[in-house]
């Protein structure tokens, strides 16, 4: 039979050692304090003396215990859209509008809910503006069509506070040329141009 050697014995303690301590630590007291042998409930052991010596103290009974949330993951909050409009409009020949500015977090937009009863193709112009002069426009084709419809222009980052801005949509006959008068004009703010 070969001679043991110390070094192999050595690491085997260590690597069990490495291995189970963690398993324990993780386990964790369970149930009541576990009494030694032979002490009854009136006995020399007091019911936290185990958990003490091993640096963990008394268990807190559940009845007792403070009643906290379990941690849970931070739920995602949209921020909030706030949209401003101005009045509905229509003009005699059956083009009608309202004009909004719409912000949500640092996006800022303008849209124009719109209905044609005109009986003919439209062309909407939305015209979204901030400060200094900064200006976004869209144009957009409306169908001859008595269905509500939307057009917006694109998101921008907002530049100050979406109070800021305003936005104006107006409506003209399509494909008529500098010569087409204009139908309509619904803002986000005001009342004015409420069509020819």
């Amino acid at each position: 039979m070969s001679p043991v050697n110390p070094r192999v014995v050595g690491l085997g303690t260590a690597v069990t050692v490495a291995v189970l301590l963690p398993l324990v630590a993780m386990a964790g007291p369970t149930g009541e304090p576990v009494r030694p042998s032979g002490a009854s409930a009136g006995g020399d052991a007091k019911a936290g003396d185990l958990l003490s010596g091993l640096g963990l103290g008394p268990r807190t009974p559940a009845s007792a215990a403070p009643a906290t949330p379990a941690p849970s993951a931070t739920p995602s909050v949209s921020p909030e859209r706030v949209t401003r409009c101005g009045p509905e409009l229509a003009s005699p020949e059956g083009a009608e509008a309202q004009t909004c500015v719409l912000s949500e977090g640092p996006d800022v937009w303008a849209r124009t809910y719109y209905r044609n009863a005109t009986g003919r193709q439209l062309d909407a112009f939305l015209v979204l503006m901030g400060p200094g002069g900064r200006t976004v426009q869209v144009d957009c084709p409306v169908p001859a069509q008595d269905e509500p419809g939307t057009c917006e222009t694109p998101r921008e980052r907002g530049r100050g506070a979406a109070a800021a801005y305003t936005a104006v949509a107006e409506f003209t006959g399509a494909g008529e040329g500098d010569a087409t008068p204009l139908l309509l004009r619904a803002g986000s703010n005001t009342a004015d141009g409420e069509g020819s």
